[in-house]
């Protein structure tokens, strides 16, 4: 028999992106909505600890031993680029701690490394803003935690705020996402950015953006953006400022 079947072609070569994501992650397939067709998701996740969400759940989840761990354990699969998926766990302890989580992972063997809240530092200086509102899912102690990053990153918090949730992020529907997105809008606000990668929002930035005439950034949107980015691939799926930075 003759194989001269299309289909028997492929499949469509694969360029990987390692995911490291905290264990508590229930948003896996939000994350497959961004990636193109060709690219593939590698995750690996960080040790469960037994605590809710809030400073200390950061600082446990962004030790460096543990990212160098993950990123090993996706190498064998030959990702163009490792990625620490997580917003509060990059921010906690500033620019510079969040620059070693970068060496960390290279350390340990990735071509390239991107995290949340760096890509988010990206995003900022490429649009060129100053004045963000921020939403986030958190307390209070640790959204100022992401206030103290961005100012240290030279953007001002005109206007903040969070949901105060200590588990079960991923549960957050998107009218109450939208909501507060809504809310937290401020004429002097040049884009609105929504943490942590646990919180659902790819179906409100088209919307959203178009009514408020503005950027909405949220944090899977930047990480997999970064990782693209640095990939020399397009951007998918929602967000029209970040479209043709790269």
């Amino acid at each position: 028999m003759e194989l001269n079947i299309p289909e028997f072609e492929g499949p469509i070569a694969q360029r990987g992106i390692g995911i490291i994501a905290p264990f508590d992650l229930a948003l896996e397939r939000e994350l497959w909505r961004w990636a193109p067709l060709e690219v593939s998701l590698h995750l690996a996740r960080t040790p469960y600890e037994p605590v809710p969400v809030s400073l200390e759940m950061a600082e446990l989840v962004s030790e460096r031993r543990h990212l160098m761990a993950a990123t090993r354990d996706v190498l064998h699969v030959e990702p163009e680029v490792v990625t620490y998926l997580c917003t509060s766990g990059s921010f906690i302890k500033g620019l510079e701690y969040e620059r070693t989580l970068c060496d960390a992972i290279c350390e340990a063997g990735a071509l390239h490394a991107v995290t949340t809240s760096g890509a988010l530092v990206e995003a900022i200086e490429h649009l060129e803003l100053s004045r963000l509102s921020v939403i986030t899912p958190y307390d209070a102690p640790l959204t100022a935690r992401l206030h103290a990053f961005l100012n240290e990153a030279g953007t001002e918090v005109v206007r903040s705020d969070h949901l105060g949730l200590g588990g079960g992020i991923w549960k957050v529907n998107y009218r109450t996402i939208a909501e507060r997105i809504i809310a937290a809008d401020d004429p002097r606000s040049e884009a609105i950015f929504v943490s942590c990668t646990n919180l659902p929002t790819y179906d409100v930035i088209a919307p959203l953006e178009q009514e408020l005439g503005k950027p909405v950034l949220t944090a899977n949107q930047l990480t997999i953006w970064a990782c693209l980015g640095r990939m020399k691939l397009p951007m998918t799926g929602p967000g029209k400022w970040l479209r043709n930075v790269f």
